[in-house]
Formats: C-alpha cells, structure tokens, sequence
C-alpha cells in the first residue's frame, strides 16, 4: 500500500481498519497456503509446538508458552512481528497508535474532527510494534496501565476522571502491538488481577476512574511450570482468561540438538577455518547435556537449558584454540581432553539439589562428562562388564596386558599434535581395536582417546588428572603403590 500522508488520501485508497489478531491470522494463512517457513531458526518443534502457535493465531487467541529455562519461548514470540504487514497507518503524534478510521484517544478523536480529510498520517514499521517487558516482583500497574499525572491535572485544571491527566502505561501504549510479558508468574497477584480487563473486556480502570480505551492488543505470556520457584504462581482467574496455553520442550534426539548448537554458537572467523570439531565430539558435548537433564544431583524442576550446549561448544574451540596457538600451529583438531575447558560451562548453567551441592558443582560436571563418555563409548566398542571371560575372545585384552606390565600414558592438555599421536600410538593394540571398529577415515586418534577414556569409566584403567594432564595406568596400579608404602613404613 502507498504510504498515505493525510486521512483523506488514506480513504481513496479504500484502507479499511482490521485487529491485530485479523492481522496475523490473514498473513499467517498466506504463509501456510505458501509453505512458508513461519517461524525460522526455531528447531525440533515442527510436530509439537509450532503447530500449537499456529492454531492459537488462527483462533485469535492470547497465549501462554510454558516451559522450562531455555527452550526458546522468546524466540517464538519475536518471530510473531513477521506475521504483521510491514506498515500501518497511525494519527500523526498519536499516543496511542490510533488507527485513523478508528481512534480510541482524546488527542486522536480530537485532531479528526478538527481537521477533517487533512489528518496527518504517519506509518509504523512492524518492528515498531513489538513490546516486551519482564516481569518482576516490583512491576506496579502504573507500569503497565498507567496512572494519573498531578503536574498535569494541575497544568491543564482538571480533574482526575479526565483522560487528558493520565499517564499511560505499556499495555495502552501497545496499542495494535504484540505484548509480551516474560516469567508472568513473578508478578505479584494483585498486577496479574490488573490484567483481567484487558484480557476480557479490553478496557481499563486507573485509580478507581473507569477508561474506556478499546485496546486491540496481543497477548503472549512466557513463564516456567509453576513448580519451578517459590518467587510466585499465575492465578488461575487469569490463566482461565488465556485462551491457549502451549508447552515447550527440550530437544528430543541428539541430532536436533547438535544443529541447534551448530546455529546459536557464536565462533571467530579464525576459529571457524583453524579448529576441527570431529562429529564424534559434537556428539558428546550434547550428550553431556542429556545425562544432565537426567542426572541425580541436578533440579529436573529448573531444567538444563541448551544455552549449556551453546557455551559449551564455545569453550571446546576456545580451548583447542588456545592449544594451537602455544604449540605455533596452523590448524588442530579437537580432542576429549579439550573438554577439561567446558566445565566452566557447566558449572553455571545448572542448578544442584542437596546431593550435587554436597557432591560439588566441579565433580558433578566430571560426573556427567564421564557417564557421556560411557554412553558414546558403548555405541562403539563392546561392553567390558558383558565379556563372559574364557568363552569369548576379549577385545582388550592386548591392551591391558600393556597397561599390565606397568606401562603408563600421559596425555597432557596442551600436547602439540604429533606429540599426541605418538603417545596414543605406543599403546599396544589401541590402533588396532580402533580399525577394528571401522571409524571414520581421519578421526582415529579421537576413536583411541575414547577407548581409554570408556575403559577408565569401566574401572579397567585408572586415569587420574593431575597439572594440566591425563594420566592413564593399570587399575591396579595404585593397590601396589599402597602396598609399597606400608612396607617402607613397616621396614622404618
């Protein structure tokens, strides 16, 4: 449409006012007859809670995303602003955004019947037309409804019943907008009682003076199961008065979850040309964050958000990086003992029930790197706790025949790469398990790191990290070093 600059321009063009729900329902319907992708970027949600949106617009419905930290309920509801039309006509200097065929303000109404056709127009931009606000425990309904402005009373000589004293708040303001109120359940009952009208009867009441303002607002509320916190609960009153209510989820398979994290990690240029990610690594750095959503020692109620994932994937490089640059490298290749960097990562990112605080943030991230590692490693290699010893062969048994004879290995943090290889190479039968087990041409260095990782996590090997290194002996190393202790002690 042509941007029209008068009121009287804007009727020859046979402008007919619509709600914002007609709005996005007309153009969500364009995109569906068009297969569009409505809302880009936004993962593992295709048969669950796009849908879900997609039926709520149609219906002209507020609607409620619940779910745990992370699940990206505020991406979903920024993406709405691609369902408006790009352009809407408002009553120049409007408040308001009035709509010039149907103004609810004073100033709007007044400037109409003032000047007739001549109205001026201006055009809001769809980005204009997005609102969010956080809630929080110190959110008033001034904030979000508005209240009365003395100095102005006192300027103009009214009285407080007049519109012309008010100060409006971010819902009025929100006229013909999407407004987004972020963890709903934090706002105190009596702000969420505030709310009723507009979900309901679309007016509203500052300090006891009714205000007849026909609000056409959208509303999108995000909060987290209400057993989450003790900070606070949506009323029922109010959830009854959101028409649809749509539960997110975490992703589902590790496949999701990688290209996620392959979206959302922010990466130099450099690190993106100089560090490989082997996708066996990958892997596990999004089974980390699986075991964590199952672990013991962390509130399932507060949840694992991908944002560990993210980070995560970020320190690995970082990590590899820092490696390749001490060494003068060129390129490298990221490893297991990279990971040593991503439990900053994890640290922050979950939260711990009374077990993992006793445990300790540091061992609970080393507990679950460990039981990933257990889950890749089995998708691998045979089981050592199922080998029926002397009725079968068992795979390693050359290796630890070598770790037997009192051979020990050394993987340092920092090891330049072909110091690296040479140490995984001196295990004997390491090289050819890995062949055995036909992995990917070129990752099988990263294959023989997780063999003695997966056998540590089985107690076949002992693997202890002491300054900056990995250090990997047989199981029973440490019984004779004990042993040899108390004979010194008993020959003193």
């Amino acid at each position: 449409m042509e941007l029209h600059k008068t009121l009287g321009a804007l009727k020859a063009a046979g402008y007919q006012p619509q709600s914002i729900k007609e709005e996005l329902r007309k153009n969500l319907i364009a995109r569906l007859q068009s297969k569009e992708n409505v809302f880009p970027g936004v993962l593992g949600f295709e048969d669950t809670v796009i849908p879900d949106m997609e039926r709520a617009i149609l219906s002209q419905h507020n609607i409620l995303l619940l779910g745990l930290r992370g699940q990206a309920k505020t991406r979903i509801a920024r993406l709405l602003v691609n369902l408006l039309d790009e352009y809407i006509p408002v009553v120049a200097g409007s408040e308001l955004n009035d709509d010039p065929l149907a103004p609810i303000s004073r100033h709007a109404i007044d400037l109409i019947a003032e000047k007739g056709d001549e109205t001026p127009i201006e055009w809001m931009h769809r980005d204009e037309r997005y609102v969010e606000k956080l809630a929080t425990p110190d959110v008033s309904i001034a904030d979000l409804v508005g209240d009365v402005d003395p100095i102005k009373a006192a300027a103009l000589k009214l009285p407080y019943s007049d519109e012309r004293v008010i100060h409006f708040g971010l819902i009025p303001r929100s006229h013909r907008c999407i407004f987004v109120i972020n963890e709903l359940p934090d706002l105190s009952p009596r702000i969420q009682v505030g709310l009723f009208n507009v979900l309901e009867e679309r007016d509203i009441q500052i300090r006891g003076y009714p205000i007849r303002l026909s609000l056409d607002v959208c509303l999108v509320f995000s909060a987290n199961p209400e057993d989450y916190t003790n900070r606070g609960s949506i009323i029922t009153p109010l959830k009854d008065r959101i028409e649809s209510q749509i539960l997110t989820h975490y992703p589902r398979t590790i496949e999701i979850a990688r290209t996620i994290t392959a979206q959302e990690a922010h990466l130099a240029d450099q690190q993106e040309q100089r560090v490989v990610i082997p996708d066996l690594l990958k892997e596990l750095l999004e089974q980390i964050t699986f075991q964590a959503r199952d672990s013991e020692y962390i509130d399932a109620k507060s949840g694992v958000s991908a944002r560990l994932s993210i980070a995560g994937y970020e320190n690995l490089v970082s990590t590899a990086e820092r490696r390749m640059l001490l060494n003068r490298q060129e390129r490298t290749t990221v490893r297991i003992t990279d990971f040593w960097g991503v439990v900053p990562a994890i640290t922050g990112k979950v939260e711990l029930v009374y077990e993992g605080e006793q445990e300790g943030p540091y061992n609970v991230a080393l507990a679950l790197l460990g039981a990933a590692i257990k889950k890749l490693f089995l998708d691998h290699f045979p089981d050592p706790d199922k080998l029926q010893k002397g009725k079968e062969r068992d795979p390693y048994g050359t290796l630890r025949a070598w770790f037997s004879g009192g051979n020990v290995i050394n993987l340092l943090n920092d090891a330049s790469e072909s110091d690296y290889h040479d140490a995984l190479d001196k295990v004997a039968g390491l090289r050819k398990l890995v062949d055995q087990a036909q992995v990917p041409a070129g990752s099988e260095y990263i294959y023989m790191e997780l063999v003695l990782h997966g056998l540590a996590e089985f107690e076949v090997l002992n693997k202890d990290f002491v300054e900056s290194t990995f250090n990997f002996r047989d199981l029973l190393a440490n019984m004779f070093d004990d042993d040899n202790m108390f004979d010194d002690f008993g020959d003193n």
